[in-house]
């Protein structure tokens, strides 16, 4: 029977799936970015399930099995697990089932997970990947793989061919990576089907923005792949309990180099026509465009003229983009 329409809910174990979301057609992958590929496979995942009364279960990572393997790379996500979590459930998901990628996981065998995690955990009645998903100790698992298994096991099995983009040919979360690095966000917002987002806590600064006249809030970038430093036009969405508002703003993110290099870079937001204390507050930050990349000034007036022009251009930009 199918379910009415829920908030998704989130689980880290398999043996502790109820009973109302077992049975389900499950989508699997790490679904770094849930960029159109990505979006695309899950809407495969939702035509069976909607056929088929049963719940649209996605079962991802956490660490990405990367983290795990290469622990010494630099920060690489386009999607750490809160914000994957918030675009994943936008796409209709009832169950998102996040299995810890450790030392246990990474030596699971392929045939284990099927009978333990897709069979035992979920009694999946239908399975849904990518044609390029990996599965197993040492990656042993692909889809022909998955394929015999479910008819050994009673379940189907759905392969999702490559999606491609007329320009960029299939769309890659390597590629959006490499906008991002270069600072073409607008082509990044592109594959990925919305712009490039992240989110996170409001600190305290060091107040040199609410000196100048801009005050800002002031992020860390934390698990999230470093764009280009620069200049960003952005939206600013602010978080209360039950209430997500969007705001027109402009960023900086880097080190600062006019006021003291910082070690690790910053984010520091000036919102448009805002005047509220959003310290302590959780915010979501998009990327519409790139104006310019991070200069250093000969003091803090020329700052200051150069951050009223930014936001000039910010609010130009922002007003086409509507």
């Amino acid at each position: 029977m199918a379910r009415d329409r829920e908030a998704m809910q989130i689980l880290r174990h398999y043996e502790d799936v109820p009973a109302g979301l077992r049975g389900g057609v499950a989508v699997l992958g790490n679904f770094d970015g849930v960029h159109l590929g990505h979006q695309a496979v899950f809407a495969r995942t939702r035509d069976i399930a909607r056929d088929a009364g049963a719940p649209l279960v996605a079962v991802t990572f956490e660490p990405h099995p990367r983290s795990f393997f290469r622990p010494q790379d630099p920060p690489f996500r386009l999607t750490p697990f809160r914000n994957k979590a918030h675009h994943i459930e936008a796409l209709g998901v009832d169950l998102l089932l996040v299995l810890h990628f450790d030392e246990t996981m990474h030596r699971m065998s392929a045939e284990a997970f099927v009978r333990e995690v897709l069979v035992g955990g979920l009694d999946a009645r239908h399975v849904v990947v990518g044609y390029d998903f990996v599965f197993g100790h040492n990656r042993t698992g692909d889809t022909a793989f998955l394929a015999a298994m479910g008819t050994q096991c009673g379940f189907g099995v759905t392969v999702v061919e490559p999606v491609r983009s007329e320009r960029n040919g299939i769309y890659s979360s390597t590629l959006i990576r490499d906008h991002l690095r270069a600072g073409r966000p607008a082509e990044a917002a592109a594959l990925l089907g919305r712009p490039f987002e992240f989110e996170g806590r409001v600190g305290h600064g060091n107040a040199m923005g609410r000196d100048l006249g801009y005050p800002t809030a002031n992020l860390s970038f934390g698990e999230y792949l470093r764009p280009a430093y620069g200049i960003y036009a952005v939206r600013v969405g602010i978080e209360r309990p039950d209430q997500l508002t969007w705001h027109d703003g402009v960023a900086s993110f880097g080190i600062r180099p006019t006021i003291g290099e910082d070690e690790e870079p910053v984010l520091e937001a000036y919102i448009f026509d805002f005047s509220d204390d959003l310290y302590g507050l959780h915010l979501r930050f998009q990327l519409i465009d790139y104006i310019r990349p991070e200069l250093k000034f000969d003091g803090l007036d020329a700052l200051t003229a150069q951050i009223e022009d930014d936001c000039r251009v910010a609010r130009r930009i922002l007003a086409a983009a509507q």
